[in-house]
């Protein structure tokens, strides 16, 4: 199991971290003021901000920001192209992945 929470001084205490261990949860922040600490949801966020909300504002309805925001998300799984893997969407390079994993590991039919 995973506790995951923010940098809130109850959450990074010495006692909470106990806890935790002694029930066998991982927790996913690091320490305060880590500089990577949440520093991949921090960068997605801001990518998401600067590439769909801000761009596009003033939004007229919570519903037009929802559709926006699940469109984003299937281009951003789906059909973005990625440098640092091949510039594939992401989606078909972790299908091709799979592919290649699973078909090593299928034994031979004799």
């Amino acid at each position: 199991m995973i506790h995951h929470s923010d940098a809130g001084s109850q959450y990074t205490s010495f006692r909470l971290a106990g806890h935790l261990e002694a029930a066998g949860i991982a927790a996913s922040i690091g320490s305060v003021g880590d500089a990577y600490d949440n520093a991949l949801m921090e960068s997605t966020i801001g990518l998401f901000k600067t590439e769909l909300i801000k761009p596009w504002r003033p939004w007229k309805t919570l519903s037009d920001v929802e559709l926006a925001t699940a469109e984003y998300v299937d281009w951003y799984n789906h059909r973005r192209l990625h440098g640092e893997i091949g510039h594939v969407p992401p989606v078909e390079y972790e299908n091709n992945h799979y592919l290649a994993t699973t078909k090593s590991q299928v034994a031979p039919n004799i």
